[in-house]
């Protein structure tokens, strides 16, 4: 096992320096001068004196070197915790990212407890009831759900919850100079974080409901299931320690995907809430031209995805002894 997991960090940092190369060389050929990204302007300067400050800053940021060169200090950069400038916010990116990564985890985290505190119960289920009234109604809920794109669930919510009721706002994260207990502000930060919350929870339902449904449908079509039962075990026992423990390949697959789009797959909620989190931030960088936060970013979500890959590679190990880990 120990073996496995080192050869397979020794793969996630080669792809890593491929996937760096990659979008280094795509960067340096966006048109665009990106010395004048970190310039404020002429102003009161005149022409030569532009130039020189133009010079300077090209020097400072290693752009005068050639290709390799620069490739080189923006990756020693990275390795030392270093991850650049951020020209839209006037920061370092690892200070200016801290607080969207925050937001986004919270909300994301919220909503995967949620939807798999739901949907896991819930299709199995529907599974044990297979083609009975609530199963029915349940298939028709989640094609529903399936069928719909994000951004009307979201319309749909806002009409209803914020626009009708009155219960929720519509857009931020927060209460604009609120100060108060810590309690008030949880309170606070709930009351925006409610509709988001909602819309995340009832777009994933549909499909991890579905997974999980025909994960437990598949397994109880298994010869073990019939010996376990005319081995006169409960339906409880068959069901759960039997049925689902065997479906949990599905179960887990589904789960370390979330774990990529904790990060990334509420890009669409957080635009519509005009959440401050990491998806907002990734397309705000790339309208801005701000290079050095959607680079960090886009290394960010490799490792995260390699990372998941990797996990879901352990966790299959421990669910499902017929999968054998080996170096």
């Amino acid at each position: 096992m120990l073996k496995y997991i080192l050869r397979r960090c020794v793969y996630i940092v080669f792809v890593l320096l491929i996937i760096s190369v990659i979008m280094f060389t795509i960067y340096s050929f966006v048109p665009g001068d990106r010395v004048m990204l970190y310039l404020e302007g002429p102003g009161m300067m005149t022409p030569e004196q532009f130039q020189r400050v133009y010079d300077r800053t090209a020097a400072e940021l290693g752009l005068d070197r050639p290709l390799p060169i620069q490739y080189l200090r923006w990756m020693g950069n990275i390795l030392r915790g270093d991850f650049g400038y951020s020209t839209q916010y006037r920061t370092s990116v690892s200070r200016m990212l801290a607080a969207p990564m925050r937001n986004t985890i919270q909300l994301n985290l919220a909503g995967l407890f949620i939807v798999f505190g739901i949907t896991i119960p819930l299709g199995i289920f529907t599974a044990v009831r297979k083609n009975k009234l609530f199963d029915k109604v349940t298939q028709v809920v989640t094609i529903v759900g399936l069928s719909m794109p994000t951004f009307v669930w979201a319309l749909l919510f806002i009409s209803f919850f914020s626009v009708r009721l009155g219960w929720f706002p519509i857009s931020g994260s927060a209460t604009v100079g609120f100060s108060g207990s810590w309690f008030a502000m949880f309170l606070d930060r709930m009351r925006f974080m409610t509709l988001p919350l909602m819309v995340y929870v009832f777009g994933a339902m549909a499909g991890v409901t579905r997974y999980v449904r025909g994960a437990i449908i598949e397994a109880l079509r298994m010869d073990y299931i019939r010996t376990a039962r005319a081995k006169g075990l409960r339906e409880k026992v068959v069901i759960y320690s039997h049925a689902f423990r065997n479906s949990l390949i599905i179960v887990v697959t589904v789960m370390t995907s979330s774990l990529v789009g904790i990060f990334s797959g509420s890009v669409m909620i957080e635009r519509i809430f005009l959440w401050n989190g990491m998806g907002n931030v990734m397309i705000e960088s790339l309208y801005q031209r701000d290079w050095a936060v959607a680079f960090t970013m886009t290394l960010f979500y490799a490792l995260l995805a390699l990372l998941a890959n990797l996990l879901m590679d352990i966790l299959y190990g421990f669910v499902d002894p017929r999968v054998k880990i080996t170096a």
